[in-house]
């Protein structure tokens, strides 16, 4: 006849792997073993999430963020054959989680106003550009020449007469005279 076992001691061979389980559970992924898969293993989980993400700066921040989380959770890492698996897992969630983020903050925006101006404002624009063509070539040769240089061409008195062989009191007095004349044509066409 087999004697029962008191009910509060496990036989010895129980006892053994129970304790072995709880050494091995209470040890988890070691620091040590961490930092080594962390060299062993950045760049390929750096790549995994530049393959979900589209900046190196989020990608970066994603794989730190993942080695962080795992290392504050590695007593219940049981496996430590598994801490890339999970590290892995980790680096695609919150890939996600940064994706969802964008994601709603650009739902959220504001739409900005166009920048552009309206149909009928660009046609007006157009209708006057068109109006100051032709008002322009409506001027005398020296006229226009000096009102395009100082006006349309942005140089100075000095760089117009210098350009167009003529003295700096004469380009003052042409292009006064040209605007003048452009002032009545521009009148004349609205």
């Amino acid at each position: 006849m087999i004697s029962p076992l008191p009910a509060s001691q496990p036989p010895a061979r129980i006892r053994a792997q129970s304790e072995n389980v709880g050494d091995a559970m209470a040890e988890g992924t070691t620091v040590d073993f961490l930092t080594e898969t962390y060299r062993a293993h950045y760049r390929g989980l750096l790549g995994l999430a530049a393959l979900l993400l589209d900046d190196t700066a989020s990608c970066e921040d994603v794989v730190q963020e993942a080695f962080i989380r795992v290392h504050s959770a590695r007593n219940r890492v049981r496996d430590p054959e598994k801490t890339l698996a999970y590290l892995r897992q980790t680096v695609v969630n919150l890939s996600r989680s940064t994706l969802r983020r964008r994601i709603l903050g650009l739902k959220l925006l504001s739409k900005p106003m166009p920048d552009a101006a309206s149909a009928e404002e660009g046609a007006y624009a157009q209708l006057e550009r068109a109006e100051l063509i032709t008002a322009m070539r409506g001027l005398q040769r020296r006229q226009r020449e000096v009102l395009v240089l100082r006006y349309f061409a942005d140089m100075s008195e000095a760089e117009v007469a210098s350009t167009l062989g003529i003295s700096a009191g004469s380009v003052k007095a042409y292009g006064s005279r040209g605007i003048a004349a452009l002032r009545v044509a521009m009148e004349a066409a609205q």
